[in-house]
């Protein structure tokens, strides 16, 4: 198929940015879109141009790392990751518009590639749990009910790509956040920091620059690995109990 690609360019983080417009032809239907990228970016080596950035690692659905929207959608027009797009869902002829996350939080490093080391320090403060150094435990030493634990994996699925703060009106993190923060707080190996955890966690957020959540639903909508939306209520009623804690 033919395609008419319009990319965000940028050189640097300072530089300002457009949109450049390419052709790009013989395109399969089996190529995902990053190799589709990449057979642009060939293109434009061959030319002598300078090729597109982008990030990329695993391309297998579980790094995260390739995040970028596609026709305003995170991710594109379906519920995966960039690197598992595939051509088949767009038609020959189509006009595509490429662009980065656009979010306060994650600035622009070059052309599609965003600095998003904000999602590691939210991390950094408090996703980890207090555990002896040693060898591994006993298999089921510790029991956990079955509830509790469909529900920290549920949540520890998140990959941390960004799509819902990309796809967020007021690029709010909480969905991302509260992943992290519910599949350690629910476990017994989490306890020790599960009043801290929120609280840290929840101020770095803020500190960081992403918006407040007002609960519009587009962040679980465009999540690719379908992290719920009441995970956000989840964190919420944990928040407030630490915080009541913590006042005592």
């Amino acid at each position: 198929m033919r395609l008419t690609l319009r990319v965000w360019r940028q050189h640097d983080a300072d530089a300002p940015g457009a949109m450049v417009t390419y052709e790009v032809d013989k395109i399969s239907e089996d190529m995902s879109f990053l190799e589709m990228l990449d057979t642009l970016n060939e293109e434009l080596i061959l030319k002598g141009d300078e090729p597109v950035a982008f990030d990329h690692d695993c391309r297998e659905g579980i790094c995260g790392a390739c995040g970028v929207v596609i026709n305003g959608d995170a991710h594109g027009p379906e519920r995966t990751t960039t690197c598992q797009l595939h051509m088949r869902h767009f038609d020959d002829g189509d006009t595509i518009d490429v662009e980065p996350w656009r979010a306060g939080a994650f600035p622009v490093v070059k052309d599609l590639v965003v600095d998003r080391s904000a999602f590691d320090r939210i991390i950094g403060a408090g996703g980890y749990i207090t555990a002896p150094t040693g060898s591994a435990p006993d298999a089921h030493a510790t029991p956990v009910p079955k509830p509790d634990a469909d529900f920290a994996f549920e949540h520890a699925e998140c990959i941390g790509c960004g799509a819902c703060v990309a796809a967020c009106p007021n690029g709010s993190a909480m969905l991302f956040t509260s992943a992290k923060v519910n599949h350690l707080n629910v476990l017994p190996q989490g306890a020790p920091e599960r009043e801290t955890r929120v609280l840290d966690m929840v101020a770095t957020m803020d500190e960081e620059g992403f918006g407040g959540c007002t609960l519009a639903g587009e962040c679980a909508t465009a999540c690719p690995k379908g992290i719920p939306l009441p995970s956000i209520t989840a964190m919420n009623k944990e928040w407030l109990r630490a915080t009541r804690k913590a006042a005592r």
